[in-house]
């Protein structure tokens, strides 16, 4: 299991890359510069907490993960 920190920078590092398409594709559609990086803004905003909160869930979700403490030497998983 990855730590509280460890989800929030993989959700920041994700949401950086999001912001700088979501900007570009906004100001493509809207022509404004200043309203690409207002969509941007309020985009990264909204989705850093929900995607957060989504890794966070799957983490307690016992589903498909294998416990490798748990197979013994010589076999497979």
């Amino acid at each position: 299991m990855e730590t509280h920190k460890r989800s929030l920078v993989k959700s920041v590092s994700w949401r950086l890359f999001g912001l700088v398409f979501t900007a570009m594709a906004a100001w493509l559609v809207t022509g404004s510069a200043q309203a690409g990086l207002v969509i941007g803004a309020l985009d990264f905003a909204l989705k850093i907490g929900t995607f957060y909160l989504h890794e966070r869930f799957w983490q307690r979700v016992r589903w498909g993960v294998v416990d490798t403490t748990a197979v013994k030497e010589g076999e497979g998983i």
